[in-house]
């Protein structure tokens, strides 16, 4: 479980989570949601470390430390490097942070690559491949080590519907095979209501929702009912 308590983030004097507490339980799907700039990548970059200078506590498994090795992210852009290709994209971190051999380390990374519905690509360069590709590519670079926690920051922006809704599965299905913690930052409303176990919901600094889906169809407030009706219109 990743506990956040009265965790406030100000940049030079633009304060932009104020307070804020929640809990994200193990093993469940949980959406970030709220307008855009309003917090929903600053909160999950602090508790990752990448914000050091946040006030308040964070504990995942019950365990406060800023080096975080059991979290992964699936970066928006995907975030591959152009000049390696897809086997060095992927193994990257096994490259960096294992000792495996590299006869293990490229048997892995073909597993890992076909768990994510990808051909045999390893030998291809990242602009060779569609958006839909390169975001399973990242996807399989988040997974290789298993981690128990994954995030993923708005993981259809800028995929087709179709390409978007092959996504939308392939979380759900990696979720299930894997039994990891998986966390979104999405604005997709088919992405919350297909795999959102639970909500928490950013607005005016403040998280003003962390519980379960259910719990979000009956909540009432202005920002929320908003999102409701893009939801499930």
């Amino acid at each position: 479980m990743i506990k956040i308590s009265n965790l406030s983030v100000k940049f030079d004097e633009n304060l932009v989570l104020d307070d804020v507490s929640c809990e994200i339980y193990k093993g469940k799907i949980t959406s970030v949601i709220g307008k855009s700039g309003i917090g929903k990548s600053v909160l999950l970059k602090a508790v990752i470390g990448l914000i050091p200078q946040a006030e308040g506590e964070i504990k995942i498994d019950n365990e406060i430390s800023t080096n975080k090795p059991k979290i992964a992210m699936l970066f928006q852009n995907s975030a591959l490097f152009d000049s390696l290709d897809v086997f060095q994209n992927v193994a990257f971190p096994l490259f960096e942070h294992t000792k495996m051999t590299y006869q293990d380390i490229r048997e892995l990374t073909k597993k890992t690559v076909e768990l994510v519905n990808l051909p045999d690509i390893l030998d291809i360069y990242p602009a060779q491949l569609s958006g839909g590709m390169r975001k399973r590519v990242a996807l399989a670079r988040a997974i290789i080590q298993e981690p128990d926690y994954l995030i993923y920051d708005e993981p259809t922006t800028g995929l087709d519907p179709v390409t978007a809704d092959d996504i939308i599965k392939l979380i759900g299905t990696i979720h299930q095979k894997l039994g990891m913690t998986s966390i979104i930052i999405t604005h997709d409303a088919e992405c919350i209501k297909y795999l959102s176990e639970d909500i928490i919901m950013i607005d005016d600094k403040k998280i003003i929702f962390c519980d379960s889906f259910e719990k979000f169809k009956a909540f009432e407030h202005k920002t929320a009912n908003a999102f409701k009706e893009h939801i499930f219109r």
